[in-house]
């Protein structure tokens, strides 16, 4: 039998729940699954999908980082008929793959936007004969809720519904009952695969005090004002004169890049992303980035020295908080969004370039190979349960 998994995955604004579930989806192919990978955002240029069909759901998005509206590919909040059709269409899918394992990416530990599709397919998947395997795939850190009932809901959606929850960590870095209080209530379903990376982890790295710094924000919706700060800090840091290349996202509009560009003084280069960025890595003195998961996975699989600038605001924490995990364990600089200011930049990136680089730390990165394992191994053994009569919920 050749496993058919079914792979939902739904971005709001940034790219990287689909470049994560992307590399699992692709583990699971070459594992030899037919794998459907279902994608409710917005299309997101150069994902790699190798092995894997692509099915595209009408698009969505979130309005900002409140996530308290769903708007469409065009921007317009979408309204009971669309979602109608956007549930239609994936069910559609569903009950045309007939799909052995289905995957749900975040949900049910985040995209309450989509819950007029989800809880349709949660329902498709307990009426279906045989019930495919459902598995939440979700990272290190769940995003802070205000309530205690946001995490009650969680956990019993989990508990009805679930066989697995992929967590794509190292508890040795970040445990997930740090984020999700009610983790001892799902201990039984949870199996952390490890970071997932799409670079293979060196053992070591070479200090470059002589190489560039390399600033970056990720897709550019919020990181503006950080490449800012670093062209200004460029200018107050007190090491030898070197290149800094300040690196604006895609999503940051090209006037804002011009913008910026005019700011810069000598040394300093206003790029847009670059397809050399991991080289450039490689061969700079120090990073300058914000805390998103892929930004410090790539960071921790190339040894990077880095200052890490984390975007939080009222709602949005995930990044402070991974931020400080690694700072505790002396893998990062941090400089809080509350503190950021051009002076504490310049003085962070020379403390970092001055140092001994990323101390020796063994993280497991093999997150995606481990997710398919982990999902192929438990549809096997629920096969084998229903071969001995046994029970297979």
């Amino acid at each position: 039998m050749t496993p058919r998994v079914l792979l939902w995955v739904q971005h709001l604004v940034g790219v990287g729940h689909q470049r994560r579930a992307a590399a699992v989806a692709r583990e699971l192919a070459r594992a030899g699954a037919e794998v459907c990978y279902l994608c409710g955002g917005l299309p997101v240029a150069g994902l790699d999908l190798s092995g894997c069909a692509l099915a595209q759901l009408p698009a969505a998005r979130s309005l900002d980082m409140r996530y308290h509206t769903l708007v469409d590919e065009h921007g317009r909040a979408v309204d009971a008929a669309w979602r109608a059709r956007r549930c239609a269409a994936l069910l559609g899918h569903f009950a045309a793959l007939r799909p052995h394992v289905v995957i749900t990416e975040t949900w049910p530990f985040g995209r309450g936007l989509l819950r007029f599709e989800l809880g349709p397919l949660m329902d498709a998947v307990e009426r279906a004969h045989p019930r495919p395997l459902l598995v939440s795939s979700v990272r290190d850190i769940v995003e802070q809720r205000d309530d205690a009932a946001s995490y009650e809901r969680m956990a019993r959606r989990v508990q009805r519904h679930f066989d697995l929850v992929l967590v794509h960590a190292d508890p040795a870095l970040v445990p997930f009952e740090d984020s999700f209080p009610l983790a001892h209530r799902i201990a039984s379903r949870l199996r952390y695969t490890g970071y997932v990376s799409t670079r293979a982890p060196l053992a070591a790295r070479a200090l470059r005090r002589d190489g560039a710094v390399v600033v970056s924000a990720g897709g550019g919706f919020f990181g503006e004002q950080a490449l800012r700060t670093a062209i200004a800090a460029a200018a107050m840091c007190e090491l030898a004169p070197r290149p800094w290349y300040v690196l604006a996202g895609p999503n940051l509009a090209q006037d804002r890049v011009a913008a910026l560009a005019r700011l810069a003084g000598p040394g300093v280069s206003v790029q847009r992303n670059r397809e050399d960025f991991h080289r450039m890595l490689d061969e700079c003195a120090v990073s300058v980035s914000q805390a998103g998961y892929n930004t410090v996975v790539d960071l921790l699989a190339a040894r990077v020295p880095a200052v890490l600038l984390p975007y939080a605001d009222e709602r949005e924490r995930e990044q402070l908080v991974r931020a400080r995990h690694l700072a505790a364990r002396g893998l990062a600089e941090v400089v809080e969004p509350d503190v950021l200011d051009p002076a504490r930049l310049a003085a962070a990136v020379a403390q970092v370039v001055r140092g001994e680089g990323m101390p020796a730390m063994t993280l497991d990165l093999d997150g995606a190979r481990a997710s398919a394992r982990i999902v192929l191994e438990a549809l096997q053994g629920r096969a084998g349960a229903a071969d001995a009569g046994g029970e297979t919920r």
